[in-house]
């Protein structure tokens, strides 16, 4: 099977690449790229089986769940599949949230109690990285307030390599200076060749003061050869967002470019929705956006072929899902209000779609299984053009519910097969 982009690169492969040694992690993005695919080449998804993981007869005998099941990731570590989520009474914060890990022998079939945390307070956006040292677990530690956002930080925990795990420890304890920080949300971790990379973001305490958010959140992108010791992915300054973005994703086309979607949802003097990014490969921090009036919220973007895909949150408004309905009258507060009210009014998908980078644009493809409160996507790839997407959903036989009643309800968590055929 080919290598993925996100699996670090073999010590033989590391020697023989012209393109890895003194700042490898800024050239990594363009050396040897493939030229840009052909549309005329392109590849076509098809979705597949969907199967209920949890709550599900796999699990641990005597996991007692609470109803909310969300908020996870999933990753082949030493030949066995680990899979985190966070349970709680529903998808608003509570000091009854838990965070579970399991692991799984046999490709997801049955599955063993790895790892619990619970801290007394909320408990989100569980990361995984595969390192030599063992399997990292990144996480949020949030507050208690079912109506406030309250970031506290992040911690990790490590997976020795005889299965035991640490207790947790600041994420960013061993980082270079201005890395991370008091409110930083860990929102991806994944390799790209032999470096490691985070992309999260600060200040999201702000969010749901429906405030003007311009300014008030940056987006970090780091780097890291072990998963412990953090610094600017390149440069000396980690942020490549300002303003009122939070949830951010990112990966590398054909062409080398960095292409992102970050969640615009407090909105700055371009609008509310998303961005939709692109750098060039010898600028990897340099990103130009433009914004997107819908917001693909819980991003996940990932590489197929030199082509960029993203899932992310669908909005099921009369206005093709768009989050800005372009009320400028109002002022920006007023606008954060009141587009937050019709978008919590709506159901939701979880849904696949092409990004193109030469347009700046997302184009819709296809919708996962998946109604109500759903989304927060994980990718496991079963082989070169297969695809197993990880995501939660309010249950797949219940009422197609409205997002702020849905998110009181109880969430399951889906895989679904996405096969890519040429065109």
């Amino acid at each position: 099977m080919p290598r993925r982009a996100d699996a670090p690169l073999s010590t033989a492969a590391r020697q023989a690449s012209p393109c890895l040694g003194a700042g490898s992690a800024l050239l990594l993005l363009g050396c040897g790229a493939a030229p840009a695919p052909n549309k005329a080449t392109a590849w076509i998804p098809t979705a597949g089986e969907t199967t209920v993981v949890v709550p599900g007869p796999g699990l641990p005998e005597g996991l007692e769940l609470l109803p909310a099941n969300n908020n996870l990731d999933v990753v082949e570590h030493e030949g066995a599949l680990f899979l985190a989520w966070r349970n709680a009474p529903n998808h608003f914060a509570s000091e009854d949230t838990r965070l579970f890990v399991v692991r799984s022998d046999d490709g997801g079939d049955t599955w063993a109690l790895e790892h619990s945390v619970h801290l007394g307070t909320d408990l989100r956006e569980p990361r995984f990285l595969s390192t030599g040292a063992g399997l990292v677990l990144y996480y949020a530690i949030l507050g208690t307030s079912s109506i406030d956002f309250e970031p506290g930080g992040a911690e990790r925990s490590l997976r020795a390599p005889d299965g035991t795990w640490s207790d947790g420890v600041p994420a960013f304890a061993d980082a270079a200076p201005g890395i991370g920080g008091d409110t930083f949300i860990p929102w991806r971790a994944r390799w790209l060749g032999d470096v490691a990379m985070m992309i999260g973001y600060t200040g999201g305490g702000v969010l749901y003061d429906f405030e003007s958010g311009e300014g008030a959140t940056t987006v970090q992108w780091l780097g890291s050869e072990d998963g412990e010791r953090w610094r600017p992915w390149a440069g000396a300054d980690p942020v490549v967002l300002a303003g009122g973005t939070s949830e951010t994703d990112l990966a590398v086309d054909g062409a080398g470019r960095v292409v992102a979607i970050s969640r615009n949802e407090a909105g700055d003097a371009e609008g509310f929705g998303s961005k939709v990014c692109v750098a060039e490969p010898e600028a990897p921090m340099d990103w130009r956006c433009v914004n997107d009036p819908r917001r693909y919220d819980s991003p996940l973007v990932f590489a197929h072929e030199g082509e960029i895909w993203l899932v992310g949150r669908r909005n099921l408004n009369d206005q093709d899902g768009a989050f800005d309905l372009g009320q400028d009258e109002l002022s920006p507060e007023q606008q954060s209000l009141a587009y937050s009210a019709d978008y919590w009014g709506w159901p939701k998908r979880c849904s696949l779609w092409r990004v193109d980078a030469d347009r700046l644009a997302v184009d819709f493809v296809l919708d996962l299984d998946s109604r109500g409160d759903t989304c927060f996507p994980s990718v496991r790839w079963l082989g070169p053009h297969t695809a197993e997407l990880w995501s939660y959903s309010s249950p797949l036989d219940g009422p197609d519910l409205p997002w702020l009643q849905a998110q009181v309800g109880p969430t399951v968590i889906t895989r679904q097969i996405i096969t890519f055929e040429p065109r």
